[in-house]
């Protein structure tokens, strides 16, 4: 399939700019139409990429936060995520996800994941493991290693955080698994997860 520069960068997860220098630098090397514009095959060009330096690459930072009410934690990570990248001289861009740790299909983490795999991230930046996926981040930074990807942890403490989350991710799979049981509009489905969330309230 042979597309245009901006569907190629778009696919590729790059920008148009950085196509071009690769072209310029003998990299990759585009057909031309009969007017001059560059057309790209996908297929060959995703062999042909080229892996960028560590140096050369981006640093993503990635912050998530379970639900809506929890939008101050999600501005103070990317505040710590500003001043961190600035302090240490990184050119940097920041992900936000709104969703659960057991939710491998978040649209912030699908993103990150195919940056990494287009050799467009030089070092991911998070505040804990779990911040992207409760089970699951060691097969995300498998991806890491071998896309030669820096992993930078920054330890906080978040052990509040931690079990609120928990017990969030725990209600939500109870949640999907009564609604196919009862119906998502149920007085059954309903009285169960009041009485869910009012235990867990009292834990």
């Amino acid at each position: 399939m042979k597309v245009s520069i901006s569907q190629a960068a778009k696919e590729l997860g790059v920008s148009i700019t950085t196509l071009r220098r690769w072209e310029k630098a003998g990299k990759i090397v585009p057909e031309r139409t009969a007017n001059g514009h560059r057309r790209y095959d996908l297929a060959k060009l995703t062999g042909m990429m080229p892996r960028l330096e560590r140096s050369e690459r981006l640093t993503v930072c990635y912050a998530r936060v379970s639900s809506h009410d929890q939008k101050e934690d999600l501005k103070r990570q990317i505040e710590l995520w500003e001043s961190f990248c600035s302090c240490n001289g990184w050119t940097h861009e920041i992900i936000k996800d709104l969703g659960s740790g057991m939710n491998c299909r978040k649209p912030g983490l699908r993103q990150l994941i195919k940056r990494i795999c287009t050799g467009d991230v030089g070092r991911l930046v998070l505040t804990h493991k779990d911040r992207l996926l409760r089970f699951g981040a060691d097969l995300v930074f498998s991806l890491c290693e071998h896309f030669d990807t820096e992993i930078v942890i920054i330890n906080m403490s978040e052990e509040a955080s931690f079990e609120d989350e928990l017990v969030n991710d725990v209600l939500e799979i109870i949640t999907v698994f009564s609604a196919r049981l009862y119906g998502s509009r149920s007085r059954k489905n309903k009285k169960l997860i009041d009485s869910l969330r009012e235990a867990a309230s009292n834990v």
